[in-house]
Formats: C-alpha cells, sequence, structure tokens
C-alpha cells in the first residue's frame, strides 16, 4: 500500500461558483445568508456575509460546512437521532462544539464518494438554509458534471 494518497478537493473557483449560486437563492428566497465553503479537509475556502444576514450565523454557517464534508452527510439528517436515547445523542459536544445537527450543510461528492468539500448556510430556517445551500451544490455538480461529482443530498 502506498503511504500517500491524492484527493481531489474543491478550488477557490469552485466556491466562488458555488456561493454565487446560493446568494442568488438566498435573493430569490428573499432571506439573506452566511454562506460558507469548505475544502475536503473542512478548511474554509470561502465565506460570504450578504447584507442583512444575522451575526450569530456566521459561526453556524462556517460549522454546517465542516459538519457536513466532516461527515459526509447533510446536517439535516441527524435530527431525529440527537434527542436523548438516540444513537447520536450529545454528538453536538464532539469536535470543540463544532459538529452541528441543525439542517443547511450539504457535502459535495465525487462520484466514488470522496467528500470535494461542503456548503453550509444559515440565518433563515433549516429548510431555507438547506435550499440555499443545495443551489450551491447543484451549480457545482452543473459545472463539473464530465468530472464525477455528486453531492449526497
Amino acid at each position: 500500500m502506498a503511504p500517500t494518497r491524492s484527493l481531489p478537493t474543491l478550488t477557490l473557483s469552485g466556491a466562488q461558483l458555488a456561493a454565487s449560486a446560493c446568494e442568488a437563492k438566498a435573493l430569490a428566497l428573499g432571506v439573506p445568508m452566511n454562506i460558507a465553503i469548505v475544502d475536503a479537509a473542512t478548511h474554509l475556502l470561502h465565506f460570504s456575509r450578504m447584507d442583512g444576514a444575522k451575526l450569530t450565523s456566521i459561526s453556524i454557517a462556517i460549522d454546517k460546512a465542516f459538519t457536513a464534508a466532516g461527515h459526509r452527510v447533510g446536517t439535516h439528517l441527524y435530527k431525529e437521532m440527537v434527542w436523548p436515547g438516540g444513537a447520536a445523542y450529545g454528538i453536538g459536544n464532539s469536535n470543540g462544539g463544532r459538529f452541528t445537527t441543525i439542517g443547511g450543510g450539504l457535502p459535495v461528492l465525487s462520484r466514488n464518494g470522496e467528500v470535494l468539500g461542503a456548503v453550509g448556510c444559515s440565518t433563515g430556517t433549516p429548510a431555507q438554509d438547506e435550499e440555499v445551500a443545495r443551489a450551491g451544490v447543484e451549480a457545482l455538480e452543473k459545472e463539473v458534471r464530465g468530472a464525477g461529482v455528486r453531492a449526497k443530498l
């Protein structure tokens, strides 16, 4: 087995494409957003705070992207598992409190299931945040469809 391997990851231009699509969707919904895009290693690649977005949602958007990339699933999927007695109860205390179970974080995956990055949005309801994040993921999918990218929604 080789001691190293190369992993594909989002680039700044890919992150900017996703952010633009998210901003357009947020404007269409009439809900200004904080929009975070992370790379495959969960590190912040791009951030946009639209005029009127909640200041307290800045770190939430970043943590949604962090969680979606790090766990390879949308943050909304944890909703029913985090209550007392649930399979993921207490998980919000992991990763220095950064793990979030609030909808609005979606990973971007290759066709092989490798994480390329993630989009996290926050200011609206969890459903609105997820809708805006989905717009960013779909813009990336459209741009790189031939490159084998898909989202795990």
